[in-house]
């Protein structure tokens, strides 16, 4: 039996599953002080002969394992988890193998391995809510080296009628910024998902978070560019993201079928479990395997 962890900012989803991925169980947990939710996250396991286990987790956070702050929850705006080590917790609790990366790389390859990529060589996977983050995977491999990729906080060219200042504690107006879930909210103080789909506001996120399509293209080169999160909820943001994304792309590179190119998660809000489940049977694998030898 293999075990999962979406530990996102607002709330943590477990799941339990069989080695075809097929999910048993599932559980949210509200996220609040790392003992409160992980003794909730114990909770749930502890009933379950789980041999792997996946993590996909909010950060920043500290990937490089020879370093002594591995596994650790750095500069998060979530104070309780600032240097937090995450990853030493579950370890001392599951003495199984375990994996462990960011929130949306693992969403990103559970989207390349059984979703919207499962035929590519290559993806991107946005998410697009109260933050926005994203995950590379090319020639099959999560993309990190010193650091994992920030892609939600990019500059980007101001939307000409924008005079909001931006949201973001670190750089105001970088991409996340500018292009939240909160950042809306704040520009239209209601709930932008009660917006109608012809809302001047969502002229403006197509503006943005195409822009940010167009760099990511240019710099990467993907087969695959996959959008989700709560924003993106709206039916009719991602056809304007497509015609704002060619509009500004101007056929500098070819893109044979935007409608394919650009693609709504095809595992929906499973795409970070169903990564971890992925990854947790992967680490069950290399353990038996570095066993034998």
């Amino acid at each position: 039996m293999l075990g999962a962890i979406e530990a996102g900012g607002t709330k943590f989803i477990c799941a339990v599953a069989d080695d075809g991925f097929s999910i048993m169980d599932k559980v949210t947990i509200p996220t609040q002080d790392p003992a409160n939710t992980l003794m909730k996250v114990h909770d749930f396991f502890q009933q379950y002969p789980i041999n792997g286990l996946g993590i996909g987790c909010f950060g920043p956070l500290d990937l490089k394992p020879d370093s002594p702050n591995y596994g650790y929850i750095k500069s998060t705006p979530k104070l309780a988890w600032r240097n937090f080590d995450i990853l030493g917790v579950l370890r001392e609790k599951y003495p199984i193998p375990i994996a462990f990366n960011t929130d949306v790389n693992v969403a990103a390859y559970g989207e390349f391995k059984q979703g919207a990529a499962a035929s590519e060589n290559s993806c991107i996977y946005l998410t697009v809510g109260t933050g926005i983050g994203g995950g590379i995977i090319i020639d099959g491999h999560i993309i990190h080296a010193s650091n994992h990729p920030e892609l939600g906080h990019i500059s980007v060219k101001r939307f000409p009628a924008d005079h909001y200042a931006g949201l973001c504690p670190y750089h105001k107006d970088c991409l996340e910024g500018l292009a939240s879930g909160p950042s809306l909210a704040e520009r239209c103080r209601q709930n932008p998902q009660d917006l109608p789909a012809d809302h001047g506001l969502w002229e403006l996120e197509a503006f943005y978070l195409s822009q940010a399509l167009v760099n990511y293209t240019l710099v990467l080169s993907p087969d695959k560019i996959i959008v989700g999160g709560g924003v993106m909820h709206q039916p009719h943001l991602l056809a304007m993201i497509k015609a704002a994304f060619t509009k500004q792309l101007n056929n500098y590179v070819a893109i044979q079928n935007v409608d394919n190119y650009i693609v709504p998660p095809q595992l929906g809000n499973d795409s970070a479990i169903i990564g971890g489940l992925i990854m947790a049977k992967e680490a069950v694998a290399r353990r038996a395997k570095n066993l034998k030898k």
